[in-house]
């Protein structure tokens, strides 16, 4: 979490001048829209539709026996109640937009997910009759995101400083990059050998799970994208204001949910498939985007 936290230039979120119907519409989405879309569609689709597909029951970290559907249902609450602040960078670029808005909008969620993510976390979970330890959840958020985030607001100001931006950009992030992806990779193969037997005596769970969270990316990028156009917004603005809000921070979501449930919970099982279709469902909405970038005003 910390090389993510570092890049970010929270000064931006003071120079919101002429973003303020673009960042208030990411908002909206962000915290009052997605978190409950996602659980909505999760439960319709994994704790109704898909519900006899699904393995029978597990047993949590803390010795509680929980159905399974409902492990999964909070894995994707917890993917819903996280608004992206890393990759989404990446597709504001691929899209062309405007990566002053994107960074406005990272710096933020970053702040704002310090207080909504435990808050909107606890209910959304104690609605899907899934137990919550309060304490586990704070610690949580404490650790994968108030520490990073502190640190690496104040080790960046500190090496700006004494170093400037050009040893920051070129040597200090030159050899950190590396450090999330690598912690990411590792984590995925860990968990994947964890549940492997639930795959293999159940190898379509993956693709039940992946289902809803598939549509709630779509749906969520679509209302905002469509928001808006019919807001007039300009393209550079339209387009990272959708990607912002269609994609989510799964590497919060991972580590909470093996905080809260356990490495091979199913909970941080589905925030893992949340991660693997991420990737070719942005890609695909980044070109769609481009595609229809003559749709806003110059």
């Amino acid at each position: 979490m910390y090389p993510i936290m570092v890049k970010i230039d929270f000064g931006n979120a003071l120079v919101a001048r002429g973003t303020l119907k673009p960042v208030l519409l990411t908002l909206i989405i962000n915290w009052a829209v997605k978190p409950f879309t996602m659980f909505g569609i999760a439960a319709f689709f994994l704790g109704v539709l898909f519900k006899g597909f699904l393995p029978g029951a597990e047993i949590l970290k803390d010795g509680t026996e929980v159905e399974l559907y409902r492990s999964y249902i909070s894995g994707a609450i917890l993917l819903g109640i996280a608004p992206c602040t890393a990759m989404v960078l990446v597709w504001g670029f691929l899209a062309k937009g405007n990566q002053g808005l994107t960074l406005i909008m990272v710096a933020l969620n970053s702040l704002l997910m310090v207080g909504f993510y435990g808050l909107l976390g606890k209910w959304l979970l104690g609605v899907n009759q899934m137990p919550v330890p309060w304490k586990a959840l704070l610690l949580s958020i404490s650790i994968y995101v108030a520490l990073p985030l502190v640190a690496g607001y104040f080790s960046r100001k500190w090496i700006l400083k004494t170093k400037g931006q050009s040893w920051f950009d070129e040597k200090f992030l030159l050899y950190l990059n590396p450090v999330s992806i690598l912690a990411l990779l590792a984590t995925l193969v860990i968990l994947f050998s964890l549940k492997s037997e639930t795959i293999l005596m159940y190898p379509l769970t993956i693709f039940w799970i992946a289902i809803p969270l598939a549509l709630q990316t779509l749906l969520i990028f679509f209302i905002t994208y469509f928001a808006a156009k019919i807001l007039g917004f300009r393209y550079e603005n339209a387009a990272p204001s959708a990607m912002i809000g269609a994609s989510n921070h799964f590497e919060v979501a991972i580590a909470t949910a093996v905080m809260l449930f356990g490495l091979g919970s199913g909970a941080a099982l589905a925030t893992v498939v949340g991660v693997l279709i991420e990737v070719p469902l942005m890609l695909m909405l980044v070109s769609y985007c481009r595609r229809t970038s003559h749709w806003f005003a110059s």
